[in-house]
């Protein structure tokens, strides 16, 4: 009997309000190529016009997470102009995931590796397998992860993104999760498990609060302190005329749990 295998780069599935989108090319330990890339971006735009997605997973087939981009795929392109391309496209698609309306949440098992530990650190949250471990290595091929330290520069700190950039040191997920890398790290056994309850712990709430908190949240780390202050009182002010606000807020006071208004 022949198995029928799944060609796609990335594969999509939706339960109970959250988004799972599964890198899938487990022979080549689901590297960034071009052709993934591509699949993601196309995956993310559609995600940011599905007003009934709650949260978004980025899983991955087979033994690893991510190992980053596809080495061989660069080697057989060796023009300046490919590169610029090529890195340019990662940033865009990092930045969809900043810009999606809901979280993102990363399941880690495996390695997570070059672009795949920036995949890990861009996403909002992550939750990581005790057996996952990450590295930022390029610097072990002569090439500075300069792109994936954008990201990493922006969850763990610039001393510890710093050791990972200039060692490439792979961490375990332990360590991840003291350094903020990871959020909850479970048993091989129980990821599944510990991300079901995280994700089943956002999509209770509601909709429009998750999608007014997580466009604050991002602008804010851009602004000053006077200035984030206020636009972030804007938007509590914004978030108070919501429906939601005065359910939740009626369902408090009553003791009972909240109806949203908004799914």
């Amino acid at each position: 009997m022949n198995t029928i295998v799944d060609e796609r780069a990335v594969l999509r599935h939706d339960a109970d309000g959250t988004a799972t989108l599964t890198l899938n090319r487990p022979r080549q330990f689901n590297a960034l190529s071009e052709e993934m890339l591509e699949a993601l971006a196309g995956e993310f735009d559609r995600l940011a016009e599905d007003a009934s997605v709650r949260c978004v997973v980025i899983a991955a087939e087979g033994r690893a997470f991510c190992a980053g981009h596809d080495l061989k795929q660069m080697r057989a392109n060796s023009d300046k102009a490919y590169y610029q391309a090529l890195f340019a496209r990662c940033g865009e698609v990092m930045q969809r995931i900043v810009n999606l309306p809901v979280p993102v949440i990363a399941r880690v098992q495996g390695l997570a590796t070059a672009a795949g530990c920036q995949l890990v650190a861009t996403c909002d949250l992550a939750v990581a397998a005790r057996s996952a471990r990450f590295a930022v290595s390029g610097i072990n091929v002569g090439l500075f992860c300069s792109t994936p330290a954008v990201a990493l520069s922006r969850s763990v700190g610039r001393k510890r993104a710093l050791e990972m950039l200039f060692t490439g040191e792979f961490i375990n997920a332990d360590q991840a999760l003291e350094w903020g890398l990871v959020n909850r790290v479970a048993d091989d056994t129980a990821l599944d498990e510990a991300l079901g309850e995280l994700t089943s712990s956002i999509c209770a709430k509601s909709a429009v609060a998750l999608r007014i908190g997580k466009a604050m949240f991002q602008r804010q780390l851009q602004m000053p302190l006077s200035e984030a202050y206020d636009f972030a009182g804007e938007a509590m002010a914004c978030n108070m005329l919501a429906e939601d606000v005065a359910e939740g807020i009626d369902a408090f006071i009553e003791k009972r749990h909240p109806h949203w208004r908004h799914r």
